[in-house]
């Protein structure tokens, strides 16, 4: 038995060793060193220094002054701990009805037409519940709100959402959208 047992005892402690401790000091090196940022959570932060949210995880703003996110279905809203989607299907009644009151506000909000064409990212959440990106077409219909609220023209407030319009992935995946967090920190610089 002690034949066995002892081999059995020293390659526990090597994988241990190997898999509890050095694989994962070795990826958390690469991260660091590679990714930078990245590895951290992707953490923006305001003016003053102090961390104000993440690139990769979206979260709501309330007031006429703010470029409005998608909606979110992720626990009570941008709860990164629930993320996941509503599971409703596009011919769902329930569904249905949240979009259309979620349009009917939105043009509401927005000061639009009662036929205006909304964005389906300004009424739909996505399959995470936690995008932090809104369509351009959406922050365009956004714009003037802002602008009114905060005293800007709308041609300056269309400026900042140029200057933070992030391309396709790898060039041609996706469509071209607006970091949220990082137009409204944009607002207030």
């Amino acid at each position: 038995m002690r034949r066995q047992l002892l081999p059995a005892l020293r390659m526990l402690l090597v994988l241990t060793v190997l898999t509890g401790l050095l694989y994962p000091l070795a990826m958390t090196a690469v991260g660091q060193t590679v990714f930078g940022s990245k590895a951290d959570g992707s953490l923006i932060t305001d003016a003053t220094g102090k961390v104000v949210g993440s690139a990769l995880i979206g979260q709501a703003f309330d007031g006429d002054e703010w470029f409005q996110p998608r909606p979110s279905a992720a626990g009570d809203g941008y709860d990164p701990t629930s993320s996941s989607s509503s599971n409703l299907g596009p011919t769902n009644p329930e569904l249905l009805d949240t979009v259309a009151e979620r349009v009917a506000a939105y043009r509401t909000t927005n000061g639009l037409d009662p036929k205006a064409t909304v964005p389906v990212d300004a009424v739909t959440a996505s399959g995470s519940g936690l995008d932090p990106q809104i369509s351009v077409a959406n922050a365009r219909l956004q714009a003037a709100r802002v602008a009114k609220a905060r005293g800007l023209s709308v041609t300056e407030v269309d400026a900042l959402i140029d200057e933070h319009t992030q391309g396709r992935t790898l060039g041609f995946l996706g469509e071209p959208g607006v970091n949220v967090l990082q137009l409204n920190l944009a607002l207030d610089a």
